[in-house]
């Protein structure tokens, strides 16, 4: 098959000898950052991007994502240890791993999720293997309408299936695009909304948020919480390795399950973290013994993290075939292969094949070498966590504000970051989702242009945009999305009129 051929073309580029030097780094460096609470996979790679805009595009894409790789397993660490969940996506798997280390079981708990990771980012990667060239030679047919009605398709989906209330995520992709429209006008080249600010001119650059909105914020929300570390000691042995891994086998059901659901969440935008607490509460559902679960189940560990790694890399395909971020990550990322000069999309798969194919080959590796790295070297990420936060926390300030002078060698850079450091704190206390807000600032732009020019082709005509079966699909698809919170919310009334007359 071609697919399979250009992946062996991919594995050359990925298996030279830099590439694999930052493939290590980059998994360390993730796990460091899925240790730390206060990092995660988008504020570390927020954070080290500047670092790789000396590095040719293969080399940097292979060490960023693999710091993701490192963070979606490092995420588990904290959680099973400590209670302290490293990552959103490691919120369930508190629920039975930190028991499971309460009851001595930390060493089989960890080697089930670090297994279980392994599991659902290498089925995502054999989708992405498959799918990608399929779905990117179907894009070619795509024109500015198409790709508006598939932005549209993504901003709708955050309304649709959030567990944020719809309002709240609807006002934070408003301000994203707000802050989108801020600088030069791609189209008619005026200024717009810089109040005689000329270091606007430019715009809000998407990684001065993302360092500020994660990293910043999540560093001043924690620090008002006085996080102190508390946890169970693990080392993990060959003897645990393999009886754990002899058990695992029975839960190949739950490996199946949780893989597909987090696929389908990776690729639409829900998210590693919907996606983990979906497979759990489906295996709770499903299980035998469900009263187990919260005690100390393997299975409850098995399948959020299986779920959380199979989303968090199916979010690429989107990302690398049709510009789409799945995930805050991929945004990111993103906004790193734009910085780059490559532009994500079906044409990337034609114009950077080598790119691409070492990318996806790199995905399999940095698994591999991932799973072996964490499963060597867990106490002493474990003993990291006995550092006050007192100490981690300035040092983690530091590095974000080094990662933000670093873009445009800017003091009023730095400034922003800790403007947007500030809003990211109150929107988590005001509990309203910063992952929107981010794929607006990224895709504002974008989906601006695409919307300006289907307007210029059909001269103001709405129409265009059911112009043919695939774009009045998908169009659709978006709007019925956009307002499925209502059909939920008049279904959860007429169930309480329904239940009133019997009580009465």
């Amino acid at each position: 098959m071609e697919e399979l051929g250009n992946l062996m073309g991919g594995f050359s580029v990925a298996l030279t000898g830099p590439n694999l030097l930052y493939m290590l780094i980059g998994i360390v460096l993730g796990v460091l950052i899925g240790v730390l609470p206060g990092l995660g996979g988008a504020n570390g790679v927020a954070i080290l991007l500047p670092l790789t805009f000396s590095m040719n595009p293969t080399s940097a894409i292979i060490m960023l994502s693999c710091i993701y790789w490192g963070a979606l397993f490092g995420g588990a660490i904290t959680s099973i240890l400590f209670n302290i969940p490293g990552e959103p996506w490691s919120v369930a798997t508190t629920f039975d791993g930190f028991p499971m280390a309460q009851q001595g079981k930390a060493a089989q708990a960890l080697t089930a999720a670090f297994t279980s990771s392994f599991v659902g980012a290498l089925f995502a990667v054999v989708v992405i293997t498959f799918l990608a060239p399929l779905l990117a030679k179907f894009a070619l047919k795509f024109g500015p309408a198409e790709f508006f009605a598939v932005q549209l398709l993504t901003f709708c989906s955050f309304v649709g299936m959030s567990k944020e209330p719809p309002a709240k995520t609807i006002a934070a992709m408003m301000l994203g695009f707000a802050l989108a429209a801020v600088g030069l006008d791609a189209v008619t080249g005026t200024l717009r909304m810089t109040f005689g600010v000329t270091d606007l001119m430019r715009g809000f650059d998407f990684l001065i948020a993302v360092i500020g909105l994660f990293g910043i914020g999540e560093i001043l929300l924690t620090m008002e919480e006085g996080l102190a570390f508390k946890g169970k000691s693990a080392k993990i042995s060959p003897r645990v390795v393999f009886q754990t891994w002899g058990l695992l086998f029975k839960h190949w059901k739950t490996f199946l399950r949780s893989t597909a659901i987090g696929c389908w969440m990776g690729i639409t935008p829900g998210g590693a973290t919907p996606a983990s607490f979906m497979s759990y509460g489906m295996a709770r559902r499903i299980s035998k013994n469900p009263q187990n679960f919260g005690k100390g189940e393997l299975e409850g560990v098995v399948a959020p993290e299986t779920a959380a790694h199979a989303a968090g890399t199916a979010a690429l395909l989107p990302m690398l075939t049709l510009g789409i971020p799945g995930s805050p990550t991929a945004a990111v990322l993103l906004g790193g292969l734009l910085i780059w000069g490559l532009q994500p999309g079906p044409m990337l798969f034609i114009e950077q094949k080598d790119f691409v194919w070492g990318l996806i080959a790199s995905m399999y590796l940095g698994n591999i070498v991932g799973l072996i790295v964490v499963l060597s070297t867990v106490p002493w990420w474990a003993a990291i966590l006995r550092i006050p936060f007192a100490v981690i926390a300035p040092v983690i300030i530091v590095i974000c504000a080094i990662g933000a002078y670093t873009v445009h060698s800017s003091m009023f850079d730095v400034a922003l970051m800790m403007v947007f450091g500030v809003m990211g704190y109150l929107f988590k206390k005001l509990k309203y989702p910063l992952a929107p807000l981010v794929l607006a600032l990224v895709l504002g732009d974008m989906a601006e242009s695409s919307f300006r020019q289907a307007m210029l082709l059909s001269q103001g005509s709405l129409s265009i945009f059911w112009a043919n079966p695939l774009v009045g699909s998908i169009f659709s698809l978006a709007l019925l999305m956009l307002v499925w919170p209502l059909f939920g919310a008049v279904k959860s009334r007429l169930a309480a009129r329904a239940v009133q007359p019997k009580e009465a």
